[in-house]
């Protein structure tokens, strides 16, 4: 089994490096994310926004895809997110923790782009951490 290459960029190169420029190369202009941190999304600067933000409350932030398959023009991947709770986020103040919680993604592509991508996080494994528990 192996890893779609979108999948991997983008991970890598947007939410762990944090480049802005990759968008462009990865997803198509009017790309749309639903995810379980925010409100839907649709087009590359909201994206970023929303990238921005998370990486901003969670420094160190990162995405690891422990398993992925791709059939098609879809992909899906179960993923471990973690980063340094460092802002404030979901209604909690900073506490300096390092979280870290687990979900899913479903990626659409449109030939060589993204061009949706679901996301199901465990939004209750990612507040006990937030609140230290």
């Amino acid at each position: 089994m192996s890893t779609h290459p979108l999948v991997t960029a983008f991970y890598g190169r947007v939410w762990n490096a944090g480049e802005r420029a990759a968008l462009d190369d990865l997803v198509t202009d009017d790309f749309r994310f639903q995810g379980s941190l925010g409100a839907p999304v649709v087009g590359r600067d909201a994206f970023w926004g929303m990238v921005s933000f998370v990486r901003g409350v969670l420094s160190d932030y990162h995405c690891t895809i422990v398993d992925c398959v791709s059939e098609g023009d879809q992909a899906f991947a179960r993923m471990r997110f973690a980063g340094t709770h460092t802002g404030s986020f979901r209604g909690h103040e900073p506490s300096g923790r390092r979280v870290e919680w687990q979900g899913a993604a479903l990626f659409g592509f449109a030939g060589e782009r993204i061009a949706a991508l679901w996301v199901l996080s465990d939004t209750a494994a990612l507040d006990a951490a937030l609140r230290g528990d």
